[in-house]
């Protein structure tokens, strides 16, 4: 996979009188849900990049269904065998296999950073922290990275945007990811899958191997979740995130609640 970065702008809009009001056309070449993109950082928090149509539902293209089966082979190696639910439905089953045949939460990130890391021809991460990562405090890294997440990771997370987020340094940069609607956490409806098969190992990912710090901050109370690159996350005991109590639809944590009744769970047993 091929990372660069992405500069895209829309020409200007034409303007035609119609019974003495103006109507504005843009060429038929535009694409729609393109932003443009200013790649800096400044003390000055910039606009966050948005697409007036990014409140609709995603609908996957065919690259999607290619980084869907992709990813899926990935896990199938990973757990050992494959699901027999076509598609997104058999990917969850997977991830949910890969968490609860782990023998710790340690292990689980372990083998989903692996799987990650299989995505990536070797020689372009080794080549990408060395070269790229360095450059500009990892401000031009961060900002890379984040505008490919968007381009290739819709389909896994559903819609989501480029944003501002605020950097350690006390600048602001376009380096964020606000996602909607997590797809991923709404389908698995599990605390534990998101913070043991996404977030911890995400993290990890994109700081061991492409030198570019990562914060995710999935909120679990409406499915949304912030990616903050080029902000380091915080020690786990410092991490609300992983304090967080399993969902009320968690199947995990309901199946537990049969077994042994009289124990109140107040969070997944993998959480």
């Amino acid at each position: 996979m091929k990372m660069m970065p992405l500069a895209l702008t829309l020409p200007a809009p034409q303007t035609v009188m119609v019974s003495s009001s103006p109507i504005y056309l843009l060429p038929t070449s535009s694409l729609q849900n393109r932003t443009s993109f200013r790649a800096f950082c400044s003390s000055v928090s910039p606009e966050t990049i948005h697409s007036e149509g990014s409140k609709a539902e995603y609908k996957p293209g065919i690259l999607d269904h290619f980084f869907l089966n992709s990813f899926r082979d990935k896990l199938v190696k990973e757990v050992g065998w494959d699901s027999e639910k076509p598609g997104y439905g058999g990917l969850i089953e997977l991830a949910k296999a890969l968490m609860m045949n782990s023998r710790s939460n340690s292990h689980t990130k372990d083998a989903a950073v692996r799987i990650l890391k299989s995505l990536f021809p070797p020689l372009l991460l080794e080549l990408y922290k060395i070269l790229i990562a360095p450059i500009d405090g990892g401000k031009v890294a961060a900002m890379m990275v984040a505008r490919v997440t968007v381009l290739t990771c819709q389909w896994l997370m559903g819609t989501c945007k480029v944003n501002s987020v605020d950097l350690p340094d006390g600048t602001s940069c376009n380096s964020g990811v606000f996602v909607e609607r997590c797809k991923y956490l709404e389908e698995s409806k599990c605390v534990g899958i998101c913070i043991n098969t996404c977030k911890l190992p995400t993290q990890s990912f994109f700081k061991d191997y492409m030198g570019v710090p990562l914060l995710m901050e999935p909120n679990f109370s409406d499915y949304s979740c912030q990616f903050k690159f080029g902000v380091s996350p915080p020690l786990p005991e410092d991490d609300d995130t992983l304090k967080e109590p399993c969902l009320d639809v968690c199947p995990i944590a309901n199946k537990r609640r049969e077994i042994r009744r009289n124990v109140d769970v107040m969070k997944c047993p993998k959480a």
